[in-house]
């Protein structure tokens, strides 16, 4: 996610049936557009969304331990009359507190699951410090541990991996490259071009949903779901 201040998946990977290469371009195949929002977009049109195709959307729940999003039971309950698949995602701050600590308060805020069908598994937002070091104080090793707490909380809560939003930098600046979640946690990629995900990191087969723009006609970013709505829907069911 681009910041704004203020702030079993192997059988998911096996359902969707492909795995794209690093660096691959990209071919044509079966893809679902979303968006993801905050309190930033104060006025969004989720039935003028819906109507042009997209069928998801990701949306910013909580940061750290002390920030819920004002907008997101606005969003989220507009987002769920439209018709859109919908989740909650938490923007990390890994120097304030722990990462079990984190995944418990975005759980008490709104990032939960049910297999209703209808509801993402949250999504961690692990990316650039807005207000620091860009690591944010911790090593590479250190990063891997928190990240590896956040996510196993909240499996242990919700049966389910959360998804993990990055990019392909900050992840080999940070985390050494790693490849402990490639099996678990969908990967969310970031990169806004036109020419493909680029380069896939931590040796993720592909990325599941990738944010290509920052700027989204109806609200927010742009996401591409990679695969088709029989495989966003298996996401979301689990």
């Amino acid at each position: 996610m681009k910041f704004l201040p203020t702030i079993a998946a192997v059988s998911i990977y096996q359902a969707l049936a492909f795995a794209l290469p690093a660096s691959s371009p990209v071919e044509k195949r079966a893809t679902v557009q979303g968006f993801d929002i905050s309190h930033y977009q104060s006025s969004v049109n989720y039935r003028g969304a819906y109507n042009s195709g997209a069928r998801f959307v990701i949306i910013k729940a909580t940061e750290g331990t002390t920030y819920i999003d004002p907008s997101f039971s606005t969003h989220y309950n507009g987002a769920t009359s439209a018709g859109l698949i919908r989740g909650g995602y938490h923007f990390a701050l890994p120097a304030s507190s722990s990462g079990a600590t984190q995944a418990n308060y975005f759980l008490a805020h709104g990032g939960g699951w049910s297999g209703d069908g209808r509801t993402l598994p949250g999504m961690l937002d692990i990316e650039y410090n807005p207000y620091g070091a860009t690591c944010y104080g911790l090593s590479q090793t250190a990063m891997v541990n928190w990240i590896s707490a956040f996510v196993n909380t909240y499996h242990s809560k919700t049966t389910r991996w959360p998804m993990i939003y990055t990019t392909n930098d900050w992840w080999t600046t940070c985390t050494g490259n790693s490849a402990a979640f490639r099996t678990t946690c969908p990967l969310v990629l970031a990169r806004y071009s036109s020419a493909g995900p680029g380069t896939i990191p931590g040796g993720w087969p592909y990325q599941t949903i990738w944010q290509n723009s920052d700027s989204y006609a109806f609200g927010g970013d742009s996401d591409i779901f990679n695969g088709g709505l029989a495989g966003l829907q298996k996401l979301a069911s689990g």
